[in-house]
């Protein structure tokens, strides 16, 4: 009877390479090109349903109005449509608004049920806050 030859330590050393490398690019991705999110409220429905997963692109080209972002604000993230971008003007508490180079004004798109610019001390979105785009 053949004696079977015991596998190295190297073999069992690469057994580990792929599942690792494999981990590793899926985090870069995750860090660098898309965020998987969750919606916990109904602010964007019917678009968006509360508790949906959504995912997001962090490489993005120029946003403009009717796009869906994931932003920062307050120090949580928020998604909401952009109304205007820089440079364009609407209405907020039956005023007319421009808003700044540079900025959003958002939007969620169930209105009654939803924290956006309307109500905001500062109602503008910068860009550089600006996360990632709903796909």
């Amino acid at each position: 009877m053949k004696e079977m030859k015991k596998p190295t330590d190297r073999r069992k050393q690469r057994g580990w390479v792929i599942p690792v490398l494999c981990a590793a690019v899926t985090l870069l991705i995750l860090k660098t090109v898309l965020l998987v999110g969750y919606v916990p409220s109904s602010s964007m429905e019917p678009t968006l349903h509360k508790n949906s997963i959504i995912l997001g692109l962090r490489l993005h080209g120029e946003l403009k109005t009717g796009d869906i972002i994931i932003f920062r604000h307050d120090g949580e993230l928020l998604v909401k449509r952009i109304a205007a971008s820089g440079g364009e003007e609407i209405e907020r508490n039956g005023e007319m608004i421009t808003v700044p180079d540079g900025c959003f004004y958002v939007l969620g798109d169930n209105a009654a049920d939803s924290y956006d610019s309307r109500y905001w001390e500062e109602p503008f979105v910068e860009e550089e806050d600006v996360v990632a785009v709903v796909l």
